[in-house]
């Protein structure tokens, strides 16, 4: 599932409009239906972080949806990719 339809799925099942929902992000209702329907890329990072508060999800979750690393994961990138091939490596003992 896109990161659009992820999120357009949680506010809907949330009883959430896109107009309430765009105006809690501060951002106008076209961009973010822009976004849910994956005709912008996912936002910036600040908007991702404010959304899951909102939609209550994992941050991580939808930073993965977006397919990037969560900021506090790209500050320290040699030891995120050390743990991820260290973890590939045992999966494949």
């Amino acid at each position: 599932m896109s990161f659009g339809s992820v999120i357009r799925e949680r506010r809907t099942a949330l009883g959430i409009g896109l107009n309430d929902f765009a105006e809690r992000l501060e951002i106008s209702p076209a961009y973010w239906s822009r976004i849910e329907r994956d005709q912008e890329n996912p936002p910036r990072d600040e908007l991702i972080e404010r959304a899951a508060a909102i939609l209550g999800v994992r941050l991580d979750d939808l930073f993965v949806e977006a397919q990037r690393l969560p900021p506090d994961m790209r500050k320290d990138m040699a030891k995120v990719v050390q743990a991820y091939r260290r973890l590939r490596f045992v999966g494949k003992g």
